[in-house]
């Protein structure tokens, strides 16, 4: 099939299949026209490849376990296992900061009403007393 066909199918840009291409995460074949001819399989690649971009991991960690992964789908490859603990460790580290900015935002936003709203009775306040 041709990558317009394989991108219809798959939903990936053509951009994409080209930069998987680049990655080494698939080979289509060169017609004498120079044009790519992907076999039937690059279908479950790149849905495979598109799987693990969405877990957010890069190329490089899937271009480690993918030939593993595509060649025995219903076993758990070894490769994989340190890939997803890497990750995970790399998401709590993330949780971890984003809970901590958003501490840090409660924190201010709270500060800021309570001294807005100190100060705008203050200025209420002082309207009043300058009226009586």
């Amino acid at each position: 099939m041709k990558i317009g066909e394989l991108s219809r199918r798959t939903g990936a840009s053509i951009r994409s299949l080209r930069y998987y291409e680049a990655q080494g995460l698939i080979t289509p074949l060169r017609e004498s026209n120079g044009y790519r001819e992907y076999s039937p399989l690059a279908e479950e690649q790149v849905r495979t490849i598109r799987f693990y971009l969405q877990l957010g991991l890069t190329t490089e960690q899937i271009a480690g376990f993918l030939s593993c992964v595509l060649s025995r789908p219903e076993t758990f490859c070894t490769q994989v296992l340190p890939v997803y603990e890497s990750k995970l460790s790399d998401l709590e580290a993330q949780i971890a900061q984003l809970k901590r900015i958003r501490d840090n935002l409660v924190d201010r936003i709270s500060s800021f009403r309570g001294e807005s709203g100190q100060d705008e009775g203050d200025a209420a306040r002082d309207e009043r007393s300058e009226r009586y």
